[in-house]
Parts: C-alpha cells; sequence; structure tokens
C-alpha cells in the first residue's frame, strides 16, 4: 500500500468545523494569512451549536465572493439540514433544531421557536429566517461544493468509501460519513483532510486528516499548513 505524504500543487490551508465560532474563525484566518497560506479551505458546518452562526456565514461569504481563489467554502451536513428546512420546514424542522439550528435562528434574531412547534409555526419560521438570511446569502450557501483537491489531497466534509475513487463518491457519504472510512486507509495514495468527527486532537493516519476538535465546546478551532513538499503542521485558534 502506498504511503506518500500529502502533497498538493500548491501550499493549502484547511480549516475544520466552525460551528458558530466567528472570534475563534477570524483568528486563524488570521494566523493562516499570516503565514503565507495563499488558498483555504472550510470543510463545512459553519452553522448550529455555537452562538454566531450569522456572523460565521458572513463572514465566508464576503470573503470567498471577493477573492474566491483564495478561499473555498465546502458544504458541511449542517449547512444541508438548514437548507432542507427552507425547502420542507414541516418535515425537516424538528430534526435540524435539534440539532443546532435553535442557536442558529437566534443568531439571525428569531426566537420563540421549538423542536415540537406546531406545522404552522415552523412554516412561519421558516419565512422569518429566509427573509433574514437574505436571497444573496441562501444561493452562496445552495451552491457550496462538496469538494476540494489539489495533488493526491482532498478535502471533504464527512468521509469518502476507500475502496471508492473520489470523482464517484457518493454525496451522501461525503457529508454524513461512512463505517468504513475512520479506519480502512485508502490503497491510492489519496489523502482526505475532513472535519465531522470530533478528534480531541488533530490527528493524521490511515489516509486521513482529522481537524474537527468541537470548536464549539472545546474553545478549539483547528486548522492544518499542508506544503506541496508533503510537510503539514496543526494551528490551533484557542478561546
Amino acid at each position: 500500500m502506498r504511503a506518500d505524504p500529502p502533497c498538493p500543487e500548491t501550499p493549502v490551508g484547511v480549516i475544520g468545523d466552525v460551528h458558530g465560532c466567528a472570534e475563534l474563525l477570524e483568528e486563524l484566518l488570521g494566523r493562516l494569512d499570516e503565514a503565507g497560506v495563499k488558498h483555504i479551505v472550510t470543510v463545512g458546518d459553519y452553522v448550529d451549536r455555537g452562538e454566531r452562526s450569522a456572523d460565521v456565514l458572513h463572514m465566508l461569504r464576503a470573503r470567498s465572493s471577493e477573492t474566491p481563489e483564495t478561499l473555498v467554502c465546502l458544504m458541511g451536513n449542517h449547512e444541508k439540514m438548514m437548507l432542507d428546512f427552507l425547502d420542507r420546514p414541516v418535515e425537516r424542522g424538528a430534526r435540524w433544531l435539534r440539532n443546532g439550528g435553535l442557536q442558529t435562528l437566534a443568531s439571525f434574531g428569531i426566537g420563540n421557536v421549538s423542536d415540537t412547534a406546531s406545522e404552522d409555526r415552523l412554516a412561519s419560521v421558516r419565512d422569518e429566517f429566509r427573509e433574514a438570511l437574505s436571497e444573496d446569502l441562501e444561493d452562496w450557501l445552495r451552491v457550496r461544493p462538496l469538494s476540494w483537491n489539489s495533488g493526491n489531497l482532498w478535502v471533504v466534509h464527512a468521509a469518502a468509501k476507500p475502496l471508492v475513487p473520489m470523482q464517484e463518491q457518493d454525496p451522501h457519504t461525503l457529508l454524513w460519513g461512512h463505517g468504513e472510512f475512520m479506519t480502512s486507509p485508502r490503497p491510492d495514495g489519496i489523502w482526505v483532510a475532513h472535519g465531522h468527527v470530533v478528534v480531541e486532537q488533530p490527528e493524521m493516519r490511515a489516509s486521513r486528516m482529522a481537524m474537527d476538535t468541537g470548536a464549539y465546546y472545546s474553545g478549539r478551532l483547528t486548522g492544518a499548513m499542508i506544503r506541496p513538499d508533503g510537510d503539514v503542521s496543526f494551528v490551533q485558534a484557542v478561546a
């Protein structure tokens, strides 16, 4: 089995799950900028659980729109749940609200709702949220990519099935995970940087690079600097 290091074509910074931690995101972006990293990829899960989801979304949209060649923002499963709520509030609302949607709504100034709200209330909250979110921001969220790659480095939100070529991965796997991903290395020399699964410390093993350190409760947002020569260093913003 090949054991090549991750070697992107240019230096790349990858940032793990943010979950509403705007201050930590701002600090980590600044540290990667100071280190001279020209391409940054965020793995998704910008919203829910933390208190400043609205600020995180506005920050990332503004920067990625101004300099799309330097910041790529992937879709996470929490963005997918939020968009599902916008599309089908009655059917999908309770699930999102139970998994951090209440905090996201509060960051946009919307309250007086619970995961047991009536169908009419869920529909009215959806309308309030859509207005607060703005059409431009909703449109930006809907076109977030599910993966990014350079050289033998791929970045996804949750997982990639180890024996399936990266170009043929199921979108559900990329967003929600796969049972073999955490234990089975890939045989093709590709490294997959990801979030979604919380780890105590960032780690590299079995052709994976895990960077979700639970920022919303641990106070530690993790990123990685990955260079074309295979050098990898982790960096954290700490509350």
